[in-house]
């Protein structure tokens, strides 16, 4: 398995786990991040946050709202420096979602990620 494709892997066991400091151990320091969701939760982002800072408050908010919030792997797709994903997001009380997302890695962490929703 190559390297990005492991990262993509400790993602989701980070994520699925809630664990928030062995999933922002994933990213770079300035990474960015873009989410449908964000542009719903915090409009005033418009749906990009920079930093694990605000990488930090967006996934400890979602943790706590969404304690049951799981991502199921579809497929995932590495090559060179990219990752795309596709999951199945689920927590109670919610429409499953089909998720596209892509992670861009250097030098073994994230430095940017972008989330499609069907």
């Amino acid at each position: 398995m190559n390297k990005t494709k492991q990262i993509a892997h400790k993602w989701f066991d980070a994520f699925n786990k809630h664990d928030l400091e062995l999933l922002l151990s994933l990213y770079h320091e300035e990474a960015e991040h873009y989410s449908p969701k964000l542009k719903i939760h915090q409009p005033h982002t418009q749906g990009l946050i920079k930093g694990k800072p605000a990488l930090r408050a967006w996934w400890k908010d979602a943790f706590e709202r969404l304690p049951f919030l799981k991502y199921e792997v579809v497929s995932l797709i590495a090559e060179d420096e990219f990752v795309f994903m596709e999951y199945l997001r689920t927590t109670p009380n919610e429409q499953d979602l089909r998720v596209g997302e892509v992670l861009q890695i250097k030098e073994d962490k994230i430095i940017a990620s972008r989330v499609y929703h069907s």
